[in-house]
């Protein structure tokens, strides 16, 4: 069969490589750079094993930025653009998705439409509606963590599609042969459940982090060992010992966007949940601003900006809120942040030379301690508990 990728990020990207074995996969992208990156085997995303797999492995793929080269005999199109939140309008921005499902329609018609990307509850099928009768459009969401997508995709929780449970059960099986889990749990339900199935499951991954968080916040207000708290909380087996560790709050692309889809989505009905999830988080960075400014630092410094380890990606990162927090309290704030982009964060200065960065700044940020500032202990501000994401 031949697959068609829109999309060349995480999703995208993890989907690609894993059908590719099997399969003759084309990724379809509008940026040049990634298509050279494909082409010359190279990951366009920040993933070792989907490197290794570029290397290793014998894989059906290519990359093109030609729609018509792309399409022509697909027989499925796996739709993984970008969906942002827009906060004007106060909901996804699907514009992406509209614009290549019509694409797809006008090029291959007889294609199944999958859509990867992350959408509003209810988004299908009225792109269902707008595309016609006879169109064959699913929804199919991915759970998986940045820097480890392709072995999210290889070894799944489960496997979700929704719609036409014609259309969707082949395809489900599909994705089930290709991954090196085969025992992973299928759901075929409709696409509106689908749907909420993403937006829920990660609002509950922000609230569980915003749990930690708070408590985390209550330690430190009292004078409290967090660690102890964490430790004895999460003894019981009904809680678990895992996503427990603080951080400056919950971040990266998809659980504030995902958090505030669902915040939209809810109305007309109760939700109190959901929203004090998302006041939580924002109170959450607040509160270690004020911890912060109590010990009247004059420049303060961010030691790598992203939310997880391993990622080189700070979108939505809360340690960015909290340098512009701090910097509107006229702190001065000094990122360091390898291959930080010329004109990125131009309100901070930035630092090049770790020894450089480790000697100016007087308080030094960072999500999870690292042993790169083991030497300045005594300068560095983090709420990491156990190390861990």
């Amino acid at each position: 069969m031949k697959f068609v990728v829109v999309g060349a990020g995480y999703v995208g990207m993890a989907n690609a490589l894993m059908l590719a074995r099997q399969h003759q996969v084309v990724v379809l992208d509008v940026q040049a750079d990634k298509v050279v990156s494909i082409n010359q085997r190279r990951s366009p995303i920040d993933d070792q094993l989907a490197q290794r797999w570029l290397d290793e492995q014998c894989l059906a793929l290519s990359a093109t930025l030609d729609p018509a080269e792309a399409y022509a005999g697909a027989d499925y199109v796996l739709i993984a653009t970008p969906t942002d939140f827009d906060a004007v309008r106060g909901c996804f921005d699907t514009r992406s998705v509209e614009t290549v499902a019509a694409a797809a329609q006008r090029y291959c018609p007889d294609a199944c439409l999958v859509v990867k990307s992350t959408v509003p509850i209810g988004y299908c099928r009225r792109l269902r509606g707008q595309l016609g009768e006879t169109a064959r459009l699913l929804f199919s969401p991915e759970f998986l963590r940045e820097g480890q997508a392709l072995q999210d995709c290889l070894a799944p929780s489960r496997i979700v599609v929704g719609g036409d449970p014609h259309l969707a059960r082949p395809f489900a099986e599909l994705l089930l042969e290709a991954a090196e889990r085969r025992d992973a749990p299928v759901q075929v339900c409709g696409s509106d459940e689908a749907e909420a199935i993403k937006l829920f499951a990660n609002s509950y991954l922000a609230m569980r982090v915003a749990f930690f968080n708070e408590l985390d916040s209550f330690a430190l207000g009292r004078g409290l060992d967090a660690r102890q708290l964490v430790e004895g909380v999460c003894a019981d087996p009904r809680i678990g010992r895992h996503y427990n560790n603080p951080s400056f709050g919950y971040g990266g692309y998809c659980l504030p966007k995902d958090t505030r889809q669902l915040l939209a989505d809810f109305a007309g009905l109760p939700h109190s949940l959901i929203a004090a999830v998302v006041e939580a988080n924002a109170e959450r960075k607040q509160w270690l601003v004020e911890d912060i400014l109590r010990r009247q630092p004059r420049v303060v410094g961010a030691y790598q900006l992203a939310m997880k380890q391993g990622s080189a990606n700070y979108r939505e990162s809360s340690i960015v809120d909290v340098l512009r927090l701090l910097q509107a309290q006229g702190v001065e704030v000094l990122v360091y942040q390898p291959g930080l982009g010329e004109g990125e964060l131009p309100w901070a200065s930035h630092c090049e030379e770790l020894a450089q960065f480790k000697a100016r700044a007087e308080l030094i940020l960072c999500n999870r301690r690292d042993p790169a500032l083991a030497d300045v202990a005594e300068k560095v501000y983090s709420r990491d508990l156990f190390g861990v994401d």
